[in-house]
């Protein structure tokens, strides 16, 4: 098989780091994409990969990243949707939106569609990582996708992440017969930075002795790598959520086509320059 080219977002660290450094010792041509240009760099020097800088809580600087993505990478085999995490006090990015919906989802989202042609040209993976938070705190309500009126950081995060589901859902429904294959996964809890800037009681797990109880990056990347060299179709199953290698149980909202639409129109507006 000719060398592939993935894009990993949220490459700068965790999983995401881990998945770069396994896919490119597999042979793969990886590009890195994170928020911090130190980390982002180091990672990209280490394994000889592109590297580039956006910051998923300003809308422009997805657009950018886009553009350069797409002089940089005439194919995308696979565009892995990583960046993310949970925040603490509510709080709108300049763009309006409440920051843990635009970074988890809205800034995917929008990477993705203005990748849309590239990818449909290679029949591409589009990879949207999740979390077993869209069955425990995810409590969906579609008129209220910036959590004006009830906001927690645990709950915006579960609905994030339940976006990310339905995302993949309604991306393999518009363009799977068109060579599009998605995937939504759940990495598993990994001992990382992980809410470290949150106010969220999770925090405590990745930040005390509990810690140990947690997976490694690199187990914790395992299903993503996994998702991006088996083969779809045959292996996993296009439009579903994955946690250890395996269909994995999603928030009963995950499974409404009608909600997955809607979404997804109203994520298109909410992204329109």
């Amino acid at each position: 098989m000719s060398q592939r080219t993935i894009v990993i977002t949220g490459a700068s660290d965790g999983i995401g780091a881990a998945a770069a450094r396994s896919l490119s010792e597999g042979g793969d041509r990886v590009v890195v994409v994170g928020r911090s240009p130190e980390k982002t760099a180091a990672v990209a020097r280490e394994i000889g990969a592109d590297a580039f800088v956006a910051d998923f809580a300003r809308l422009d600087d997805v657009r950018r990243l886009a553009a350069e993505l797409l002089a940089a990478c005439p194919r995308i085999d696979v565009l892995a949707n990583n960046a993310g995490g949970i925040m603490g006090a509510r709080e709108e990015t300049v763009d309006g939106h409440e920051k843990t919906f635009q970074v988890n989802h809205l800034g995917p989202f929008l990477l993705t569609t203005l990748l849309m042609d590239r990818l449909l040209d290679g029949g591409a993976r589009v990879l949207n990582t999740s979390s077993a938070a869209n069955r425990i705190f995810g409590r969906f309500e579609i008129d209220d996708l910036d959590a004006r009126t009830r906001y927690s950081p645990n709950r915006a995060y579960g609905n994030a992440k339940l976006a990310n589901i339905l995302f993949t859902t309604e991306l393999n429904r518009r363009h799977g017969l068109q060579g599009i294959d998605a995937a939504a996964f759940h990495p598993g809890g990994v001992a990382t930075g992980f809410a470290a800037g949150s106010t969220s009681p999770m925090r405590f797990v990745y930040q005390t002795a509990l810690r140990r109880l947690l997976l490694s990056a690199e187990q914790g990347a395992d299903t993503l790598v996994w998702l991006a060299t088996a083969r779809p179709g045959a292996d996993w199953v296009p439009g579903g959520y994955y946690a250890k290698r395996a269909i994995a149980k999603a928030n009963p909202q995950a499974r409404d086509a009608d909600l997955a639409r809607e979404l997804w129109e109203r994520s298109a507006r909410m992204v329109t320059a």
